[in-house]
C-alpha cells in the first residue's frame, strides 16, 4: 500500500525553471554586449579627446618655442 503511490508531475516546475534560467542568461548576455558597446564608445571618445589634447599641446608648444626667438628678434 505504502509503495503504490505515483509520483508526482512535476513537468511544469521544470519547464519553468529552465524558462526562468533561459531568461536570465539572456539578459545577462544582452547587459555583457551593452556593456561592451559602451566601452568601445567611451573608448572612441577618450581616444578622440587624446588625440586633440594632444594636437592642442602641441602647438602651444611650438607658440613656447617661437616666442623666444621672436623676442630675441627684435
Amino acid at each position: 500500500m505504502f509503495f503504490q503511490e505515483t509520483t508526482p508531475d512535476t513537468s511544469g516546475y521544470m519547464i519553468a525553471g529552465y524558462t526562468i534560467a533561459f531568461v536570465v542568461m539572456g539578459l545577462y548576455v544582452l547587459s555583457i554586449y551593452l556593456r561592451n558597446r559602451n566601452l568601445s564608445q567611451d573608448m572612441t571618445i577618450l581616444e578622440e579627446m587624446d588625440k586633440s589634447n594632444a594636437e592642442s599641446e602641441a602647438g602651444s608648444a611650438n607658440q613656447r618655442r617661437k616666442s623666444p626667438q621672436s623676442q630675441g628678434t627684435k
